[in-house]
């Protein structure tokens, strides 16, 4: 049985490789495709359900971001990563913050104005600052997280008022039903939230990050102007969920 497990870990390293000079390479040609330095778009690598040993041999390979959905498999893990940056990307509720604050660099899905007081609260408590994104419901769906378009500024003006978070960007995630062309005008039109936001030089918003773009259309959203993409399955492989 060990032997089997053994085996099967080390295929799942080799695929993890495989898949990491994909993307990356995948990366390299849509950010010159969009005008860009490759440097200039981060990966990071959304590793929901995916094994600590796994995350560690991909941080060898060279990922140097991570990003994690749940606080609780985030904090149960965070002891064994090897150094990595840590990002939180999943929906988060208020009275789970606190667990976040030193663990992560920055929280990407604030999307609203009662959670961004609730970070700015918990990072004062420890002398700190935390990085925000906020996130975008662009797609107006129903029972999805993230803030509605024509709501994005009050709740930017209100989080860039508050005293210990910095507004660094905005994120994103399309409608996984949308074709891809839809996909492709859904992650334009946040390219322009995106650079109407930079130009109006508000204080304490610095626009370094458009997150948006995963697994199934990364690509596609760099050349729309992303610079900062989530890559889970197609790294990692299908995730387990048990």
């Amino acid at each position: 049985m060990t032997e089997r497990l053994s085996s099967e870990l080390e295929q799942r390293f080799r695929d993890v490789e495989e898949n990491y000079k994909r993307i990356c390479a995948e990366l390299e040609k849509a950010a010159l495709d969009s005008g860009r330095s490759p440097q200039e778009v981060t990966l990071l690598a959304a590793t929901k359900t995916v094994p600590v040993e796994v995350i560690n041999h991909g941080i060898a390979l060279g990922i140097r971001h991570i990003g994690e959905n749940r606080v609780q498999e985030l904090c149960e893990k965070y002891d064994g990563y090897a150094p990595v940056d840590v990002q939180f990307i999943g929906h988060l509720q208020t009275n789970k913050v606190r667990q976040l604050i030193g663990r992560v660099s920055m929280i990407q899905s604030v999307d609203s104005v009662r959670l961004a007081q609730e970070i700015s609260r918990q990072a004062e408590k420890v002398g700190t600052q935390m990085d925000i994104l906020l996130e975008v419901n662009i797609g107006r769906e129903e029972n999805k997280s993230g803030v509605l378009p024509e709501a994005l500024p009050e709740l930017l003006e209100q989080a860039a008022a508050l005293p210990c978070v910095h507004v660094r960007g905005l994120m994103a995630i399309p409608p996984a039903e949308a074709s891809r062309e839809e996909t492709i005008r859904f992650f334009s039109r946040m390219t322009q939230y995106f650079i109407d936001i930079k130009q109006k030089r508000i204080d304490n918003v610095t626009m370094d990050y458009l997150s948006m773009g995963m697994s199934a259309d990364f690509a596609d959203a760099v050349r729309a102007g992303a610079n900062l993409v989530r890559v889970g399955s197609a790294l990692f492989g299908p995730r387990n969920y048990h």
